[in-house]
């Protein structure tokens, strides 16, 4: 190794040099004005020529010989050394990587030649400190039609995502649609015409719900998308209608207990069965399962309850919330939320409440207020001893059974109420519209437990469609969103802000009932006048002798609480205040 002055106009340039494409003018420009203030810092590395010849190649170095040459200098120094195994051809790339950077069509042309050289990608991976999925990339670039690596190699560069669509496609498609759309001299191409026109589904092995032998069975393959990310799966096939035949089979052999293979809408949608009711919360025991495949081809499930309630035929009812009456017409306004959204919130409802009931703190003297206030819900029929009416006996003996021995005899212990009374709540409290509302007590139940703190987030796309755009636009001011010229941009946003640690609970879904429902359930007390306040005083007297024969009780009442609670203590109780 040496250093010698030579002419630069006498130095050859190596045929084996990896940058093939010019380098920026701008990178040329400062390099230029570089040499003539400084002159060359670091001198060009050279080696005799091995092809007979008596002057010498440019190993490293080339754009510094012809900035050279552009600054008129007489002799630069050069450093002499014997060529490489490889001819130089990494140092090559390194030099090039190491100042102005390759594109990626020169990159892949060093890599292939090193390939040919006997390296493998890790090798050259380690030595140009680039990932191995970098150069596994670059080597894509076989695939890519010639054409359009003369384009890319101008600096017109596709981006990643049309880059991938390129290589992924057929060199006969590539050429079909270059042909196309192949831009006229000096104009950029249109890659993103060039990608859609090459573009095909696919089908991702990671939402594949079969296995091997239905994969075989259906002759589908996967191809490895490398430009995907790196911490997923990326195998992908584009036989589509493959993919989905399988995925159906898949389904079919899998079909959960009250399972059923649903149609989808144009829109992707699940298409229930006619009078289902879609379940947006906890599934129960006699809910349907429906399993689809959305547009992706991934497998979903969506639950729904049969039948739906049917309203009542031939009956003028009137004006319903959301109408106004307007002399003989009646204009309908959208309400704030939809009987859709009434829906969802009921079951919202009802999974939070009954989630509060198995898990939320709860009193023994209030537990059995609930219990009492159970028994009133519109939903409850019960066996009497009263009448002749006999309704739903087994629903309620399984709790029962709890406080039973092995022989037959009530045995208990305080624990064993409280799960039992916990379970028949409930069984009974609901806030599901329908003949299963419990109405009223349910919420007083919900507000008096904080069934609150259990309802779900409601920031969804499918709940937020549900609200009118005032609600909406509200909701959105609340949670220091700016709304949106369009009603789906004001939900979109909303949906991506509560999708985070964000949680949204629509006011009409908090349990406070309203306060004139619970005075009218106080005042329904009355409704038998004074023959229910005899019986009362009836079962009083006896309950004063009983007490007054084991107790030594006067008849007076002595030995009980002498104040029984009025109306308003009865409702400050519940923490409401009645109208």
């Amino acid at each position: 190794m040496q250093i010698i002055k030579i002419d630069p106009r006498a130095l050859n340039e190596n045929p084996d040099d990896i940058r093939r494409s010019k380098s920026s003018p701008q990178a040329d420009a400062l390099l230029l004005a570089t040499v003539k203030a400084v002159g060359i810092i670091q001198p060009p590395v050279v080696s005799p020529q091995v092809d007979g010849g008596n002057g010498y190649a440019i190993q490293a170095g080339r754009r510094r010989v012809q900035a050279a040459i552009a600054a008129g200098l007489e002799e630069i120094e050069v450093l002499v050394e014997e060529a490489a195994n490889d001819n130089g051809a990494m140092r090559s790339m390194v030099e090039n990587i190491a100042r102005e950077p390759l594109n990626p069509v020169d990159q892949w042309r060093g890599v292939e030649r090193l390939v040919a050289l006997g390296w493998t990608e890790e090798a050259i991976a380690v030595a140009l400190a680039l990932p191995v999925r970098q150069i596994r990339k670059l080597r894509l670039l076989a695939n890519v039609l010639p054409a359009l690596l003369d384009q890319m190699a101008k600096g017109d560069m596709p981006n990643e995502q049309q880059l991938r669509t390129i290589a992924a496609a057929s060199l006969d498609d590539q050429k079909e649609v270059w042909k196309a759309h192949k831009p006229k001299k000096g104009d950029t191409a249109k890659w993103w015409q060039i990608a859609n026109g090459l573009s095909k589904a696919r089908m991702f092995a990671r939402d594949a719900r079969f296995g091997d032998d239905l994969r075989d069975a259906y002759g589908i393959e996967w191809a490895d998308d490398l430009f995907g990310p790196a911490d997923q799966d990326n195998r992908f096939t584009t036989n589509v209608e493959a993919f989905l035949g399988a995925q159906q089979e898949w389904m079919a052999n899998n079909l959960p207990k009250k399972g059923t293979i649903v149609e989808t809408t144009n829109w992707g949608q699940p298409e229930l069965p006619k009078k289902a009711e879609h379940v947006y919360g906890k599934p129960g025991k006699g809910d349907h399962t429906g399993l689809y495949l959305d547009r992706d081809g991934k497998v979903q499930t969506v639950h729904y309850r049969m039948p739906e309630a049917k309203e009542p035929k031939g009956q003028t009812a009137a004006p319903a919330d959301g109408e106004v009456e307007d002399g003989t017409a009646i204009i309908k306004a959208r309400p704030d939320v939809t009987q859709k959204g009434h829906d969802m919130i009921g079951d919202f409802r009802t999974d939070a409440l009954h989630e509060a009931l198995a898990r939320a703190p709860i009193e023994d003297d209030m537990l059995m207020a609930l219990l009492v206030l159970a028994f009133a819900s519109q939903n409850v029929r019960v066996d009497s001893g009263a009448n002749d009416h006999v309704f739903g006996p087994k629903r309620f003996t399984r709790h029962a059974a709890r406080l039973f021995n092995e022989d037959g005899r009530l045995s208990f212990d305080m624990d064993t109420v409280r799960v039992a009374a916990r379970a028949a709540l409930t069984d009974v409290l609901s806030c599901r519209r329908g003949m299963s509302d419990s109405g009223v007590v349910s919420r007083v139940a919900g507000a008096a437990i904080g069934a609150d703190c259990y309802l779900p987030n409601m920031g969804t796309e499918d709940f937020l469609a549900c609200l009118s755009r005032q609600a909406l636009e509200s909701t959105a001011m609340d949670a220091n969103i700016q709304p949106r010229a369009r009603v789906r941009e004001t939900r979109a946003a909303l949906v991506e802000h509560f999708n985070g640690d964000a949680t949204l609970i629509h006011p009409a879904a908090l349990f406070a009932p309203d306060p004139k429902d619970v005075s009218d359930l106080i005042r329904h007390a009355d409704y038998a006048g004074a023959g229910v306040e005899d019986a009362a005083d009836g079962v009083d007297s006896g309950r004063i002798e009983w007490e007054a024969d084991h107790n030594g009780a006067t008849s007076d009442g002595g030995g009980l609480d002498e104040d029984a609670g009025s109306l308003d203590d009865r409702e400050t109780a519940f923490g409401i205040a009645a109208e």
